[in-house]
């Protein structure tokens, strides 16, 4: 991507069930200096999500193509042919229309992106109360088996470890505090 043409950029990134979509998803409501990045993934869309809207859904050949091309600014096999990434072709469309894009990422994801565009990047981390509160609220989602959750579980052990590599480490106990603090350190980030 083209050095001169660069944004800024704002990663949330978060262990599964910290709150980070519902966080991004009100900035997204009180900021307009902002626009979301759809990233790209291998999965098939559930039933309520709309490619280009929630994802673009590339299926996993899709995907292993556009690994091929290099078109990805970062992208990971998060299991099993299951992968996620982000597309350099969104991030030049959010840049050209003169926003900071805002991404909603895991935590490996968001380390890689955070390297890509170092000072550029606001990276935050959202952190749960409790590793036993994520359980509480992955289970109350309803979505997910019980392998499901225990793999998702394990992955949040070794992401909460993570928490030290990024900029912000922004505490969800209550949602509404919560969106609050990422308001005001996004605005001081963008106002920089």
């Amino acid at each position: 991507m083209n050095q001169e043409q660069q944004g800024k950029c704002i990663i949330f990134s978060a262990p599964s069930g910290a709150g980070k979509t519902t966080i991004v998803k009100h900035l997204l409501s009180v900021e307009k200096r902002l626009e979301f990045s759809i990233s790209a993934c291998s999965r098939a869309p559930r039933n309520n999500e709309t490619d280009g809207k929630d994802y673009h859904f590339l299926g996993v050949e899709g995907f292993k193509q556009k690994i091929a091309e290099n078109a990805f600014v970062e992208w990971e096999e998060v299991y099993t042919d299951n992968y996620y990434g982000t597309l350099k072709s969104e991030i030049e469309r959010i840049w050209a229309d003169g926003k900071s894009v805002v991404f909603d990422v895991d935590v490996i994801g968001g380390l890689n992106l955070k390297k890509q565009f170092g000072d550029q990047a606001l990276s935050v981390f959202v952190q749960p109360p409790s590793i036993e509160e994520l359980e509480v609220r992955l289970r109350s989602r309803s979505t997910e088996s019980e392998d499901r959750i225990q793999v998702r579980m394990g992955k949040a052990r070794q992401e909460l470890a993570q928490a030290e590599g990024f900029d912000v480490v922004l505490l969800n106990v209550h949602l509404d505090k919560a969106c609050e603090e990422a308001e005001a350190i996004v605005a001081k980030f963008l106002n920089a």
